[in-house]
């Protein structure tokens, strides 16, 4: 038999090139690539959209934390994760995270040391590669004493957000606080402990709260007031009721909490000393919600569509 009678015919055309039925596809790869999705997704920090997604598929906990630069924002966040990864959250235990390199980079500087002694700075200051946006942490943890999952999302921002807040208004960056059932306002407790230094961080603080009251259209702001540095300073009584008195002259609800993300006395107050009872503030209490569909008793002789009823 003849082989060749099976090849495609070919044809001589005018210019002396040979064509064939295979002519398109001459120099091309024999084999489509298929699609498909990376094996390993991102966990750096999740984008606006990113989060918008993930709370299209379950309720998430988005939490606003503001604070003037180097008052510890970012020592809390990796205090929190460090907790976490060593099982030392007291009432919680670990489920998951879309963003575990992210806490291991601002995690980074807890964990270099210097000679055996303690680094000046445990994390470094926030730094936001797309200045219009924040970047969000994830964690999921599940409460040991009934089992409930939470879904939580921190974001790390510059304290210059929170000074561009109350000194100009500036708010478009942080439109995602509408969304938010909970604003830590995190203060250096070093600064109201200092006599000076503690009138005129109170009174930012309370344009702070109204700042945010005219961002949240009137809607009074869940503020909890995390306090740093519980190992070197306590606060004392007074100044948290002059805390709590400015905040509330400003229309807003507080709980204030003392935390000690890192601790230069950890034989008196422990590293991560108040991060647990700051979670469950966060998520401890259900914000209030609108009845959907008010129950509304029949007026007698009423020509209203909703006063019918069947025993009528």
């Amino acid at each position: 038999m003849n082989e060749a009678a099976n090849l495609p015919s070919a044809d001589v055309g005018s210019n002396g090139e040979i064509s064939s039925q295979f002519g398109d596809r001459l120099g091309a790869a024999v084999l489509e690539q298929p699609d498909r999705a990376s094996a390993f997704p991102s966990s750096r920090a999740l984008g606006l959209e990113d989060l918008n997604a993930m709370m299209g598929t379950r309720y998430v906990n988005v939490v606003g934390i503001l604070g003037d630069p180097e008052s510890g924002k970012t020592a809390c966040l990796a205090s929190l994760y460090l907790l976490i990864s060593h099982a030392k959250l007291e009432g919680w235990s670990f489920a998951d995270s879309k963003s575990l390199t992210a806490f291991e980079e601002i995690a980074r500087g807890a964990r270099d040391w210097n000679d055996g002694r303690a680094p000046e700075q445990m994390t470094v200051h926030t730094e936001l590669a797309d200045d219009h946006g924040p970047g969000f942490l994830h964690l999921r943890l599940i409460r040991r004493s009934d089992g409930r999952r939470v879904d939580l999302a921190l974001p790390d921002v510059p304290g210059e957000w929170t000074q561009m807040l109350v000194s100009t208004a500036r708010s478009d960056r942080l439109e995602f606080l509408k969304s938010a059932g909970a604003i830590w306002i995190v203060l250096d407790g070093r600064s109201l402990a200092d006599i000076e230094k503690r009138h005129g961080l109170i009174a930012r603080v309370g344009q702070l709260a109204a700042r945010l009251k005219t961002m949240l259209e009137g809607r009074t702001p869940r503020l909890i007031v995390a306090v740093t540095h519980r190992d070197l300073h306590v606060l004392e009584d007074n100044v948290a009721g002059r805390l709590r008195t400015e905040l509330n002259r400003r229309g807003a609800e507080v709980e204030i909490v003392g935390v000690a993300p890192f601790s230069d006395q950890p034989e008196n107050v422990p590293a991560g000393f108040g991060l647990a009872e700051l979670i469950n503030l966060t998520v401890g209490t259900v914000p209030d919600r609108p009845p959907f569909w008010r129950s509304t008793k029949p007026v007698e002789g009423g020509r209203a569509y909703l006063s019918y009823r069947s025993s009528q």
